[in-house]
């Protein structure tokens, strides 16, 4: 006789409903079902092979735009494999729907001081001050974060470890991913697949795996790449290259046109307005020579190369690894091979308080691979030992400065030259420099990188409000470029900051153009250090508190574009100051006021 399993009924992918319906009627279904098992009313019983497994929440947490690709890869994956999953924006789930949820997939990263993305951040609050019984949730989290960072991957974990405390059980444990992150994903992916399509429900309803099946179909669904990718970029001809400050100035940021065209599907490199330029870079030649003198390795030597095969060391320096950062792991492995006193000392293990990380971070800034191996020139015993400890050369994402409605044919970017003293030695960001670098005439490979999570209204005659300091202005002349092409009837505010109004006033021209023109109806420049007292866009917000918070009130967009460590969180306080100054709220209907903004996307980041 065939063994009967308990599962909750769903309606398959094949249904006459649209994907929204579907995934209603199935939590419908879901709810309804768990609450007659809880109630001891007689389980659905049907036989266990060939069964449609348990439907699948996947909620992501993105701030620039890598989860919610990867949340689309994965249900994509999953759909063609034969599961049904629903696919939902973490702004949009609630903590109270868990425990009307069975199986949960999340996706986050974590960006800045360990913060979790902005549309996750009112589930992430709410879920570490609620206490629910979650103990008939099963589920998997997926964590994307940077080592170079402290709080590697913290969001992730955190929300881990409390559904865990909450009851939930786990699919398997929490995976961390790197900024490389394929290798790590596709194997999380394999076995999470493996794990869904072999679970059922026993009528207390705890998900038990039953089988070990190979998730072939999972993986190949996503191995296929487009056309232009960041394993397959597209060699962009750099068009114009331009220093955008006058003469005299204490910085350099560049414009730089790439051309589009060439590529054998122009729809494969199809961008919109509040999207990111993937450029893959090269590192500085001149660093390279001085890494292969002070190790003494031979530049032509064969190692292996990031993509597996073999090729000269010179070569792998140049293109293939980061050659600059270090990291913990790389001051744990430095110490294990040098016994260096310093190095011990910021690892030990009777020393990881917070004293202790907050010296290590000390160490770690400013340092790179140059300054540990001229301390320590024979740490490695080879070339190949050499490379297998560098991290793979990761592409830069940059907010795209052009409209494709104006721009066509072509991508722009605002590029800051990185350039600073650290430790006796000038240091040099090595993207930013090596655009620099680059000649009119020549190429960079590029790849577009999508942010559904910063885009324009729909409606073009909302108003909008944008914030973008330095190079934070580079999505919202796309922006402006875009509302004049489209002909969008909605205002346009831009509060805008520098250094120094001579010669740091970026697109200064074109922005007095965009005004008379009547696409730019207000303009706020806050220049730093014109005056005694430093001046920053936050204070002309608060300044202009009344002004808007009336464009706020009539449907207003409010965006932001920049630095998330200082002027992201000033200009966020500025918006709480705003709404509770000129809105007369209190500090509690203020958060709540810029909360709902949030939930509603009228109040979106693109910072970094």
């Amino acid at each position: 006789m065939t063994q009967s399993t308990t599962l909750v009924p769903y309606l398959p992918d094949t249904a006459p409903f649209s994907a929204a319906q579907r995934a209603w009627l199935n939590g419908f279904l879901a709810g309804l079902f768990s609450s007659a098992l809880a109630h001891g009313a007689n389980a659905i019983n049907v036989p266990s092979s060939g069964t449609p497994a348990l439907p699948i929440t996947l909620v992501f947490g993105s701030q620039s735009g890598n989860c919610e690709v990867i949340a689309g890869r994965t249900a994509k994956a999953w759909k063609q494999d034969g599961l049904s999953v629903s696919v939902m924006d973490a702004a949009q789930f609630k903590v109270s729907a868990l425990q009307q949820t069975q199986r949960l997939v999340l996706i986050t990263s974590t960006y800045g001081e360990g913060e979790p993305p902005d549309n996750l951040a009112a589930f992430y609050a709410d879920l570490h001050t609620r206490d629910v019984d979650l103990s008939g949730l099963s589920y998997s989290v997926l964590a994307l974060g940077d080592r170079n960072y402290t709080y590697f991957c913290k969001t992730g974990k955190d929300i881990d470890a409390r559904l865990s405390a909450l009851g939930a059980q786990r699919l398997q444990l929490v995976v961390e991913c790197d900024v490389d992150y394929e290798t790590s994903y596709k194997s999380w992916l394999s076995a999470l697949t493996s794990t869904l399509k072999g679970t059922s429900v026993d009528p207390a309803g705890v998900l038990k795996p039953e089988r070990a099946e190979a998730a072939h179909a999972a993986t190949h669904a996503v191995t296929s790449e487009d056309r232009y990718t960041k394993t397959n970029p597209f060699p962009a001809r750099i068009l114009h290259n331009t220093n955008l400050h006058r003469d005299g100035a204490a910085r350099r940021t560049h414009h730089i046109a790439f051309s589009l065209e060439g590529a054998e599907d122009g729809a494969e490199l199809h961008y919109e307005a509040g999207d990111a330029l993937g450029v893959v870079p090269q590192n500085d030649p001149a660093l390279v020579t001085e890494l292969l003198r002070i190790t003494g390795f031979d530049g032509d030597g064969p190692v292996s190369l990031p993509n597996g095969d073999i090729g000269p060391l010179r070569e792998a320096l140049l293109h293939g690894y980061d050659i600059t950062k270090i990291n913990k792991q790389h001051i744990e492995l430095l110490a294990e091979r040098t016994k260096d006193a310093t190095l011990l000392t910021l690892i030990s293990t009777d020393n990881l308080d917070l004293d202790n990380v907050a010296a290590l971070r000390e160490f770690l800034h400013g340092r790179e691979w140059v300054d540990v191996l001229l301390a320590h020139p024979h740490v490695f015993t080879s070339p190949q030992d050499f490379v297998s400890q560098l991290r793979k050369l990761a592409p830069r994402l940059y907010s795209i400065a052009s409209s494709p409605k104006a721009h066509s044919g072509q991508v722009h970017l605002t590029v800051s030259v990185v350039q600073y003293e650290s430790h006796g030695r000038k240091r040099m960001g090595v993207c930013s420099n090596d655009l620099a670098r680059a000649a009119c005439g020549t190429t960079k490979p590029v790849f577009i990188h999508p942010n559904k999570q910063f885009k324009l209204p729909v409606d073009g005659s909302a108003p909008v409000i944008m914030v973008g300091p330095g190079t934070g202005i580079a999505p919202f002349r796309a922006f402006l470029h875009e509302r004049a092409a489209t002909g969008a009837r909605g205002p346009n505010w831009l509060f805008f900051g520098c250094w120094n109004a001579r010669s740091d006033f970026l697109y200064e021209a074109e922005l007095t153009q965009l005004q008379q023109r009547g696409v730019l109806n207000k303009l706020d420049v806050a220049c730093s250090r014109d005056q005694a007292e430093k001046l920053y866009v936050q204070h002309l917000m608060q300044r202009s508190a009344k002004d808007l918070w009336a464009w706020l009130q009539v449907g207003a967009y409010f965006y932001v574009c920049g630095d998330a460590a200082r002027m992201a969180r000033d200009v966020d306080a500025a918006l709480h100051q705003v709404a509770q100054v000129a809105g007369g709220l209190t500090e509690g209907a203020a958060q709540e006021f810029v909360a709902n903004l949030r939930a509603q996307k009228r109040y979106l980041r693109d910072v970094y």
